[in-house]
């Protein structure tokens, strides 16, 4: 290899981990194949998913080639900025479906929570980064609340789904910062003595779900027909499943939202059980990748950000099969690199995109 060649390369692929892209484009093909038969075989959804990826996958690239340490210095602006979009949306937002989600800025409409999803673990990570030395209780609180803070401007549009999301990534970067057992333990009990207080404050729809996750069968044909449908064609799987292309509850239009929360069934349904174990098996290697990223991080930051993508990654997975699967309640939570959708999947391949960076970047690191 010419010195040129060998430049190129190390330009293209010097900051690419190599098993964490190959678990995850595996991912990817899955879910190209999945949606093809999920919709019914069209070349147009696949197209889009196919730009999709090609922009998810630009974005991971370019995320790969930053240091962390420069990564570090946009987390409090990219913060700040998230929050305002949020507040933004909470005063001017666009209604959908009883839902306050999205802004328009004239030139594009965004949906800012997919940003906090990035903005909120990286702003606590470098908030603990800069007060490694002296961490104290108040340390602790301060963290609380700047996660707080997006997470019930989230829940308010409502957005359960994203809420939880978030929620969940600024836990895991206060639980690897080393928060106390016995506050984490206070913490759950006053989360369970607060649950009366949030039954009140809930919307009927959400009220709904939670009922329905106990007894499905009690409105077949409204809050539970999403439940008992994804449930049937899990179920209908048996061991091998019915084969690609020949899923009966997706194509005659008995599952709802086949292509996106739901895809999970289709897959289940084609594929059985064999192929659940199989995706169980490629989502564990990137999890197990992630957590190695982690462990092996040279700084606070770097260690609280990796540890943070790579479980949030895991209860994107958990929420959306135990969501399928009848285990938990319906909420807006999409399949990472399976389901259809730029927002999520840009995301995803982001966070990648800061394994990556912290992985690759680590030997410049004095330690």
């Amino acid at each position: 290899m010419n010195p040129t060649t060998r430049r190129l390369f190390k330009i293209l692929y010097g900051h690419v981990d190599s098993f964490l892209l190959v678990c995850s484009m595996i991912l990817v093909g899955v879910g190209l194949a999945v949606l093809f038969s999920a919709s019914d075989q069209s070349l147009a959804k696949l197209s889009s998913q196919s730009i999709n990826i090609l922009i998810a996958c630009i974005v991971m690239w370019a995320i790969a080639n930053v240091p962390p340490h420069q990564l570090l210095r946009f987390a409090l602006p990219l913060y700040i900025v998230g929050l305002l979009l949020l507040f933004g949306v909470a005063l001017f937002g666009e209604v959908s479906n009883g839902a306050r989600r999205w802004l328009h800025l004239g030139f594009a409409r965004i949906q800012p929570s997919e940003l906090m999803k990035i903005a909120v673990p990286m702003m606590l990570a470098w908030y603990f980064d800069r007060h490694e030395s002296m961490l104290r209780f108040r340390n602790y609180a301060v963290a609380a609340m700047i996660l707080l803070v997006p997470v019930l401007l989230i829940a308010r549009q409502p957005d359960l789904g994203t809420a939880i999301l978030i929620a969940s990534s600024g836990f895991f970067v206060l639980f690897f910062a080393g928060l106390d057992w016995k506050i984490m333990a206070g913490l759950f009990v006053s989360g369970l003595a607060s649950l009366p207080v949030l039954w009140s404050i809930m919307h009927d729809y959400q009220k709904q779900r939670l009922l329905t996750l106990l007894d499905p069968e009690k409105d077949p044909l409204g809050a539970g027909y999403h439940t008992i449908q994804s449930m049937i064609a899990v179920g209908s799987g048996g061991m091998v499943g019915k084969g690609w292309l020949h899923g009966t509850q997706a194509h005659l239009d008995f599952l709802p939202e086949h292509t996106t929360d739901f895809i999970f069934a289709v897959f289940s349904e084609e594929f059985g059980l064999l192929g659940n174990i199989f995706l169980l098996l490629m989502y564990s290697l990137v999890i197990a990748r992630g957590l190695s990223i982690a462990a092996n991080a040279p700084t606070l930051f770097s260690r609280l950000m990796a540890g943070s993508i790579t479980m949030t990654f895991f209860t994107y997975c958990f929420v959306n099969m135990g969501m399928v699967s009848g285990i938990l309640p319906v909420v807006g939570v999409p399949l990472p690199l399976i389901s259809y959708g730029g927002t999520s999947m840009v995301t995803v391949l982001l966070g990648f995109g800061i394994l990556m960076s912290i992985h690759t970047h680590k030997k410049l690191v004095k330690t």
